[in-house]
């Protein structure tokens, strides 16, 4: 359907819906939606994987995408064999809106949500499952508010893969509530904060302690051959228990770029770097802090790394190598289950049979090594078929 007929057949029920609604409500005059322009964009994704892993048999949504956490270590090969799962959860659907409000502005409004990593589903009959709120903000001029992506992400960065995220260990990948300002490639952000911290008897416990919200910033410049962008995180780690309170700070910094080759092909790199980057990279893989039995509170070190390379077959057809890691600096005392460094290795091909139908197959290897020494690894070739709206 396209995007005229859409706005014909949304639009109309949408601001007869509202009306009625408030009307019901509240008895006062219906809302006018005549100048809001509405889209409704998004896309139906079915995957299918084949997984061997050397330990266990892959736990929870780690066998429905790559979580590097997830990964299952152990001192000797269990010899298990490979596991065949199949979903449509990653399918989304996204609402836009426009209002123009005082002649040349505009407040645009974004709600959207997909079915991963919920609950409410079997595999048995129904393979029913509940939504989940991805993002929901608003835009007006140079300001965000709501939820969508970190200021620190670099979505101009991110490698196209048949997995949902594909550079998961290596990349900062987290939405959350904010308020942002842009200018001139400039970005600046207070952002909701979530202190993860490890102790010698606890592999990770979710604070919700902070009393200030996480600062980020960066700024990211455009050329004709890509671009850069660096960014730098200031958050506080905190951590009240048994009556005591324990904080740290913790800083971190990040850079990333798309590098365009002449050929068509184009490298992508991000790095991110520091202390209390915890949750921020490695899809949670990482603390952001630790506290001993002595009762020593300090931020974690950790660097993560990705490497990718597209090369364009054709108009409809590409290939991506793919290299991402993630290495968690050990604390002793640390549970030893703990994630000490991560890495996958991927390489795929997508083929869009039209320019809204695409398929693509991906194999993957990812190994993982826990504080205490052991490791595990995983293969997995997954194909998936993909309509855009």
């Amino acid at each position: 359907m396209n995007t005229l007929k859409q706005k014909t057949l949304i639009k109309p029920l949408l601001a007869s819906s509202l009306s009625v609604g408030l009307a019901l409500a509240t008895g006062a005059e219906a809302a006018n939606l005549a100048d809001t322009e509405v889209k409704f964009s998004g896309y139906i994704k079915v995957d299918a994987m084949y997984s061997d892993y050397s330990n266990g048999e892959g736990v929870g949504p780690g066998r429905d995408i790559y979580v590097p956490s997830l990964v299952q270590t152990g001192a000797t090969d269990d010899g298990l064999g490979g596991r065949f799962d199949a979903h449509a959860k990653q399918s989304r659907f996204r609402f836009t809106t426009n209002t123009p409000v005082d002649g040349e502005d505009v407040i645009t409004g974004v709600f959207e949500f997909d079915f991963l990593l919920t609950s409410g589903g079997d595999e048995r009959v129904s393979n029913s499952y509940t939504p989940r709120m991805r993002h929901a903000y608003l835009k007006y001029n140079n300001w965000l508010i709501g939820q969508t992506w970190s200021t620190i992400m670099d979505l101009g960065a991110l490698v196209e893969s048949v997995d949902f995220i594909g550079t998961t260990d290596g990349v900062a990948f987290t939405r959350q509530p904010q308020i942002r300002y842009s200018n001139n490639g400039f970005e600046v952000a207070l952002e909701n904060p979530e202190t993860t911290v490890g102790t010698t008897t606890t592999a990770q416990i979710s604070t919700d302690d902070n009393s200030v919200p996480d600062l980020i910033g960066t700024y990211t410049m455009k050329a004709s051959w890509g671009h850069v962008k660096v960014g730098g995180i200031l958050r506080q780690l905190a951590y009240e228990t048994q009556g005591e309170d324990y904080s740290d700070t913790g800083i971190a910094l990040s850079l990333s770029s798309r590098i365009n080759l002449s050929n068509g092909d184009d490298i992508r790199i991000q790095v991110a770097s520091g202390s209390g980057l915890g949750r921020y990279v490695g899809v949670n893989a990482a603390n952001g802090a630790f506290l001993d039995d002595e009762g020593n509170f300090d931020a974690i070190d950790a660097t993560a790394v990705t490497v990718a390379y597209r090369h364009l077959w054709s108009e409809s057809a590409r290939t991506n190598l793919i290299f991402s890691s993630l290495d968690v600096d050990t604390v002793e005392g640390m549970v030893g289950s703990r994630t000490h460094d991560v890495y996958s290795t991927r390489i795929n091909y997508i083929y869009n049979i039209t320019k809204p139908l695409s398929v693509g197959l991906e194999y993957t290897y990812a190994k993982r090594e826990t504080v205490d020494g052991f490791d595990g690894d995983m293969s997995r070739v997954q194909a998936m078929a993909k309509y855009a709206f």
